[in-house]
């Protein structure tokens, strides 16, 4: 699912393989069974069953597709949530740590397609076998023609080109990278040394280029949001190391923001761009509109009256609210809250990057689109640090930093994880 996504991009169903993939999954919990979710999961599931409800205000079939692919992929989001959290003999805080990092290499690398080569696109196979009628479909049609930035050098507002391979939208881009370079950072704590520690230690840096370049006010804030939040956490757990590591690499962002010119380049993109005008606007008008159908939306985003983005977009809360009604933002914004709560009990660095993770999410829910990818990264590890959570609370106080602990893949151990390998 993650660590073949650059395949999924280039075949054009990036946006779709995590459907069947999630199905996979389902698939095998069934046939293991014993399945377990942590307690106060059932506020998520209540927004789920709200979601859903929320198909009588559709009015028309394309509304439909889309209502019906949104609520799919909350359900891969639900369904990669509870693999994670039962998999704890196979899916090890290493291995997921891995993976998304992998997930951040591939974000870094498109950003930097994006920077060097803004106007590239091409075809994926998904265009060559679709019919024209699908292509039609603005969705459809991005994820035939595969772009490496959001960039039209004809457009009449001299913008320059943001990264946004290998997803659809540059917000997206900034979303992942806002809540996988945290991931990366943890992924350090728990190889500790060898050729990988190296590797992503080295990354680290190089991934700030295009990170600044993108402009993205919106994981700047999210990234600060991150680092400001781990500063203080640990000045409070006395973790000196950690707190010298996370200045230093503090310091490092802003000299590249400084060498890079980014303070001008954002004052410039706001004077030539109405961004945060109509976003005003766009949300006072999702508001408005959302008082006439409170209780169950309209099922998903309508055109607006007064601009050309549509209502119920930019920004996840905002799409939920118009779409699903109040109530269903009331059990979503309770759900992110409480992996938030949930996961804010110290449990050693890694899992306390885990927990940020999940307030950035929070943060940028508010301005940014979450599906699929940011919520599915947002989860995964939500999930890694409830289970972290619960292993404890069973296991006694003695059994506090589980990150570090023998994995199960030597000797005995490995022989007593066989019977259950067909979870994963």
């Amino acid at each position: 699912m993650i660590v073949w996504f650059p395949l999924w991009w280039v075949l054009g169903v990036a946006e779709m393989a995590w459907i069947p993939l999630a199905g996979c999954m389902l698939v095998l919990m069934i046939r293991r069974g014993g399945i377990r979710a942590p307690r106060g999961f059932g506020i998520w599931l209540l927004f789920l069953v709200l979601m859903l409800v929320s198909v009588i205000g559709i009015d028309t079939s394309g509304r439909l597709v889309g209502f019906v692919y949104r609520a799919m992929l909350y359900l891969v989001v639900t369904l990669v949530f509870v693999y994670v959290y039962n998999a704890r003999e196979r899916l090890t805080m290493r291995y997921v740590l891995g993976v998304f990092t992998a997930f951040w290499v591939y974000t870094w690398l498109g950003g930097y397609a994006g920077v060097f080569f803004p106007e590239f696109s091409f075809r994926s196979p998904l265009g060559y076998i679709l019919p024209p009628s699908l292509l039609q479909n603005e969705l459809i049609d991005e994820m035939a023609v595969r772009r490496t930035a959001q960039y039209n050098p004809d457009g009449w507002l001299e913008l320059a080109p943001r990264p946004s391979a290998p997803f659809l939208y540059t917000n997206a881009w900034g979303n992942v990278y806002s809540v996988t370079l945290p991931i990366a950072i943890a992924y350090l704590d728990v190889v500790r040394r060898g050729w990988r520690f190296w590797c992503v230690l080295i990354a680290v840096p190089v991934s700030l280029v295009p990170a600044i370049l993108s402009l993205n006010r919106g994981m700047f804030i999210g990234l600060v949001v991150a680092g400001a939040y781990c500063f203080v956490r640990f000045i409070m757990a006395g973790r000196t190391r950690e707190v010298l590591s996370l200045g230093a690499l503090g310091l490092l962002g802003v000299g590249l923001a400084v060498g890079l010119d980014l303070f001008s380049r954002l004052s410039d993109r706001v004077e030539v761009s109405a961004s945060t005008t109509t976003r005003s606007t766009l949300y006072e008008e999702t508001w408005v509109r959302t008082l006439d159908s409170p209780f169950f939306g309209y099922g998903a985003p309508r055109p607006s009256y007064t601009s050309p983005p549509a209502v119920g977009t930019q920004g996840h809360v905002w799409m939920v609210m118009f779409s699903h009604g109040l109530p269903a933002l009331l059990c979503f914004m309770l759900a992110l809250v409480w992996l938030v709560v949930a996961t804010a009990r110290w449990q050693g660095p890694v899992v306390l990057v885990l927990h940020t993770v999940q307030l950035v999410t929070l943060v940028e829910s508010t301005y940014y689109g979450l599906l699929p990818n940011g919520l599915i990264v947002s989860f995964a590890v939500a999930a890694l640090a409830l289970r972290e959570r619960d292993d404890g609370e069973r296991a006694g106080p003695g059994s506090r930093d589980p990150v570090h602990r023998a994995e199960p893949g030597a000797g005995a151990a490995r022989r007593s994880a066989a019977p259950h390998a067909q979870l994963t």
